[in-house]
């Protein structure tokens, strides 16, 4: 490889050792990264048609069932109705942030389905939305970083399942 490659190609993050060591095809995402307050965000604009292919992920607490993990395009908003019932809980609420990290093991923008399956096996749930494209986009657990991948690949590898999650 020419030393020109090398400077392109981004240090890997555990969750691409993850995705290498299951033989899993992806490719590496970099955003910029914005600061609100204590939050920050990745900038998905540059995407312009293609933005609804991100996904984010959101960790939530059931009254029932705890943590429970929902993706969704960020171009879009989690129903709590709709996950509450899927996963069985009455009603179901956001993490609060200074619970993220330890619950977690990730800051809030770095969170991802594929490191926290492996780390915690937390109940994963993937929007319908993802289904029927050929990649998706999700963070490979640091901040402005994704991985773009095949929807059925991420379902398989966090034993997730596909429904309805969208707020319409």
């Amino acid at each position: 490889m020419s030393k020109k490659n090398k400077k392109q190609n981004l240090k890997k993050t555990l969750v691409e050792k993850i995705l290498d060591q299951h033989k899993i095809p992806y490719s590496q995402l970099q955003f910029n990264v914005t600061q609100h307050g204590d939050v920050k965000q990745i900038d998905t604009t540059i995407l312009a048609e293609d933005e609804h292919l991100v996904y984010k992920t959101l960790v939530c607490e059931g009254n029932q069932n705890s943590p429970i993990i929902a993706v969704v395009p960020v171009t879009e908003h989690l129903s709590m109705k709709k996950l509450a019932t899927i996963s069985n809980n009455k009603k179901c609420e956001l993490l609060p942030l200074k619970k993220l990290l330890s619950t977690t093991g990730y800051v809030h923008g770095a969170n991802t389905p594929i490191g926290i399956y492996e780390k915690f096996h937390y109940p994963i749930f993937l929007d319908n939305s993802m289904k029927n494209e050929p990649l998706v986009a999700v963070s490979s657990g640091e901040v402005g970083r994704s991985v773009k991948l095949n929807p059925t690949d991420l379902a398989t590898l966090t034993n997730a399942t596909f429904c309805d999650l969208l707020d319409k």
